[in-house]
């Protein structure tokens, strides 16, 4: 589907940069909570995530999919939403699992004069895994579901 339709490649790399956009959004908001308000990575994650879906919603419904309108807004959000939810149920655990061996990974690659600690790189290393993972399921299960009216 996508490596042989040029509209579906197309809407793939629109949604792609858009989860860009919401990566910057995610990964910007989880450091200001875990790095300056000390915040678990868990639970930072999860506000961040919530304020990335709310960008990525915005943007897919009107650039990625400006054709998806014979549903309503507020079906579509609930959809978006349903899938962002699933895609944090997945995303949730992998951070749990990741987490503290990452830390550690850095704690012993890491030089002590390097300019990030080992628990940025970490955080940051794990949250870009669990983002890769989710982006994948989000797109699959949205341009089936939430945007299935377009052709």
């Amino acid at each position: 589907m996508i490596i042989t339709n040029p509209q579906e490649r197309a809407r793939f790399l629109r949604f792609a940069f858009v989860g860009g956009i919401g990566a910057v959004v995610d990964f910007g908001i989880a450091n200001l909570l875990t790095g300056i308000f000390y915040m678990d990575l868990v639970w930072a994650s999860m506000i961040s995530f919530t304020a990335a879906i709310a960008s990525n919603f915005l943007w897919n419904r009107f650039w990625t999919y400006p054709d998806s309108r014979s549903k309503s807004v507020s079906r579509q959000v609930i959809q978006f939403v349903t899938i962002s939810v699933i895609g944090l149920a997945i995303r949730t655990p992998m951070i749990m699992l990741l987490e503290n061996p990452t830390i550690s990974l850095f704690t012993r690659l890491l030089p002590t004069t390097f300019l990030l600690t080992p628990r940025f790189m970490g955080h940051n290393v794990t949250l870009a895994i669990a983002v890769l993972v989710v982006m994948m399921w989000n797109f699959f299960a949205n341009r089936f579901w939430t945007y299935n009216d377009v052709s």
